[in-house]
């Protein structure tokens, strides 16, 4: 089950460094590619607005 990137992103990167197959794009809102996304939730634990959950 892939991430997704809610409403709450303010776009601050803090997730792009994170995620190591580079599934996430920058925008005004940040997206995760669900065909790349292994699950690992590293990009979740360090969005300092909880933006990032599950799908």
């Amino acid at each position: 089950m892939a991430y997704v990137i809610t409403d709450d992103c303010t776009a601050c990167g803090s997730c792009i460094d994170e995620c190591p197959v580079e599934a996430i794009s920058e925008g005004d809102i940040y997206k995760i590619d669900p065909d790349v996304c292994t699950d690992c939730g590293a990009c979740a634990d360090v969005c300092p607005v909880e933006a990032i959950h599950p799908a």
